[in-house]
C-alpha cells in the first residue's frame, strides 16, 4: 500500500535530469570555460539552500510499453534559495540542452519564476546562457505553424521590476529573448571572453552581408562601455560575487524599506585629507572615488556602470550601516560634464534609488552639459532633459554636498522633487548660470575688442568678478544652507541617513522601473 513506487520512479526522473545534456554536450560546456547550471547555482546560493521547482520538467521518450527510457530535462533550473541568509528565487539556463532553446516547459517555467517571486516578494536572480526562452526555427516543423510574437514572459519581467529587485547574469552567448532577459534587470553583467550578448547572432547577421564573430559583435567589452550591461567580470565567481553584494544593499521588495546593515565605522571619523581634496586651481583635476572613500563606511561603495557615462559615477554605498545610492561627477572625464551617456546614467541610477527606497547623495562638480558638435550630435539636450525630469521625478530624502562647480542647466540637477533635501558646501564650492571664464568674453565682449591689451582686459574683469562667486557671497543670503568643513562631511552624512531612514516610504512608485 506503499508510495514508494512512485517516489522511486520520481527519483529515477531527477537523477536522469541531473544529466543535464549529457556527458558529452557538458563537457564541451566546460571546455569553453563555462560552469554547469547546477555548478552556478551552487556558488551563488548559500549552501545546502536551493529548493528546485520543476525538478522533472522535460521531454519525456518512453517504449512501446509505456515505460520511461530517457527524460531531457527542460533547459532552465528554478527554485528557492537564500543568500545572505534571505530567501530569494533563482533561474538558470542551461545551454547543454539544445542551447537554451524553448521547449520542454521552459517558457512556463520563466512566467513561472518572474511571477512567483514578484507575487511572493522575493528577489530574482537570472542566470542567463543562450537565447532564454526566444524562438526557434525548428518550430515551424514541431508546430506546424507560426505564431505572431507575443510574449507573456516579457509582460511578466516588466511586473517584476517595478517591484522586487532583479539581478541578471550574461553567462554565455545570450540572444534575443535572452538578451532582454539580461539588460530587463536593475543590475546586469557579463564575463569577458566567455560572454557575448546581441539581438541577434552572427549567423543571422551574416544575412544582411556583415561577416563578424561573436565578440565582436557583442562581446561584454563592448556592452560595458555603451550601457547595455552595467559591470563586466573576469570570472563567474567574481559575477556570483557581486550580484550577493548589490542585492545586501536593497530591500527584499519595493513593499519594505532597505535595511540596515551593522556598523563599527565611526560616524564622527574625520579625514584630513579631505581638506585638500579639491585644487585651488579650477582648471587642475582631482580624484573623486578617493573621496566616496574617505566619507562613507569604510568598504561599503558598490561602484556600478564605471565602463560607460564615464563623467559620472555611480554607486550604492552606506552610512552608519544605512544604505544609500550615490551619485557623483568625475572630472578626470570631460571635466565632469554630463555627456548623454552620463545623463542616461543617472536616470537610470535615480530610478533605482525611488524604486527601492534609497536615500541618494549627490556630490556635486557639474561645470554643465557637455558642449561641442560631438555632444550635439549625441542628443545631448534631450537625454539632459530626460535627466533632469527623472531627477525630478525622484522623490527619496536627498543630500547635495556641492564640492565644486555647478553651472547652467546641468546644475538643477543637484537636487530632486522632494522636500526632504539638504545641500552642503565646500569652501572650494562656485556656482552661477555661467562659469566666469566663458560668461565674461560673452557679457564684456565689447569693452575687451575696444582695449589696448584684450587678454589684459579679460584677465582684469575676471578678477573683478572672482570674489562675487564665493559660496560665502551665497551663504551671506543664505542661499546655501551651510558651508561646511570637507572633513566633518561624514559626520553630517551620517546624520542625514539618520534623519532620512523614517522617511523612507514603502510600495510601488507611479510609473514603475526603466531599465
Amino acid at each position: 500500500m506503499s508510495w514508494q513506487p512512485e517516489l522511486d520512479d520520481i527519483a529515477r526522473r531527477r537523477a536522469m535530469a541531473a544529466e543535464l545534456g549529457g556527458a558529452e554536450r557538458v563537457a564541451r560546456h566546460r571546455a569553453n570555460g563555462r560552469l554547469t547550471v547546477r555548478e552556478r547555482i551552487d556558488l551563488l546560493v548559500d549552501e545546502g539552500s536551493f529548493q528546485e521547482f520543476g525538478s522533472i520538467t522535460g521531454v519525456p521518450e518512453y517504449d512501446e510499453a509505456g515505460a520511461l527510457r530517457h527524460l531531457l530535462p527542460t533547459n532552465v533550473v528554478c527554485g528557492l534559495a537564500r543568500i545572505g541568509g534571505r530567501q530569494v528565487f533563482v533561474t538558470g539556463d542551461d545551454f547543454t540542452v539544445r542551447g537554451g532553446a524553448n521547449d520542454g516547459g521552459l517558457r512556463d517555467k520563466f512566467v513561472f519564476a518572474e511571477t512567483f517571486a514578484r507575487r511572493w516578494r522575493l528577489p530574482l536572480v537570472r542566470l542567463v546562457d543562450g537565447t532564454g526562452g526566444g524562438g526557434s526555427v525548428k518550430h515551424l516543423e514541431t508546430q506546424g505553424r507560426t505564431y505572431l510574437p507575443d510574449v507573456p514572459q516579457f509582460t511578466a519581467m516588466a511586473d517584476a521590476l517595478a517591484e522586487i529587485p532583479v539581478v541578471a547574469l550574461g553567462l554565455g552567448s545570450v540572444a534575443g529573448m535572452g538578451a532582454a532577459r539580461v539588460c530587463a534587470s536593475h543590475y546586469s553583467q557579463m564575463v569577458t571572453g566567455t560572454s557575448q550578448l546581441f539581438a541577434a547572432g552572427p549567423p543571422v547577421v551574416e544575412r544582411t552581408g556583415e561577416q563578424v564573430d561573436k565578440e565582436t559583435l557583442g562581446g561584454a567589452s563592448i556592452h560595458a562601455a555603451n550601457g547595455t550591461i552595467d559591470d563586466r567580470v573576469a570570472e563567474e565567481a567574481e559575477a556570483f560575487a557581486r550580484a550577493r553584494s548589490f542585492l545586501s544593499y536593497l530591500p527584499s521588495s519595493v513593499h519594505e524599506a532597505p535595511g540596515r546593515a551593522p556598523c563599527d565605522d565611526p560616524v564622527g571619523r574625520r579625514e584630513e585629507r579631505l581638506i585638500s581634496a579639491i585644487p585651488r586651481n579650477e582648471r587642475q583635476v582631482y580624484k573623486i572615488r578617493p573621496i566616496l572613500d574617505a566619507v562613507f563606511d569604510v568598504g561599503s561603495v558598490f561602484e556600478t556602470g564605471r565602463g560607460w557615462g564615464k563623467s559620472v559615477v555611480t554607486a550604492l554605498a552606506r552610512l552608519d550601516g544605512w544604505p544609500v545610492a550615490v551619485l557623483a561627477s568625475d572630472p578626470y572625464h570631460y571635466g565632469g560634464a554630463w555627456t548623454a551617456d552620463a545623463c542616461r546614467k543617472a536616470v537610470r541610477l535615480t530610478d533605482l534609488a525611488q524604486t527601492f527606497h534609497l536615500p541618494v547623495v549627490h556630490f556635486v562638480d557639474i561645470p554643465g552639459f557637455l558642449i561641442g558638435t560631438q555632444a550635439e550630435q549625441s542628443g545631448i539636450m534631450r537625454a539632459g532633459s530626460q535627466a533632469l525630469v527623472a531627477i525630478r521625478q525622484n522623490r527619496t530624502p536627498w543630500c547635495a554636498i556641492m564640492i565644486r562647480k555647478a553651472f547652467g542647466m546641468a546644475a538643477l540637477t543637484q537636487r530632486n522633487g522632494s522636500e526632504a533635501f539638504v545641500r552642503y558646501a565646500w569652501p572650494s564650492a562656485q556656482w552661477g548660470s555661467l562659469p566666469i571664464a566663458g560668461g565674461v568674453q560673452a557679457a564684456y565682449r565689447r569693452d575687451i575688442e575696444a582695449s589696448d591689451d584684450p587678454d589684459r582686459t579679460r584677465a582684469e574683469i575676471e578678477a573683478r568678478l572672482a570674489k562675487f562667486q564665493s559660496p560665502i557671497r551665497t551663504a551671506e543670503a543664505f542661499g546655501i544652507e551651510e558651508i561646511i568643513d570637507p572633513r566633518d562631511t561624514r559626520r553630517m552624512l551620517c546624520e542625514f541617513a539618520a534623519m532620512a531612514a523614517p522617511m523612507r516610504g514603502a510600495g510601488r512608485t507611479g510609473f514603475g522601473y526603466r531599465p
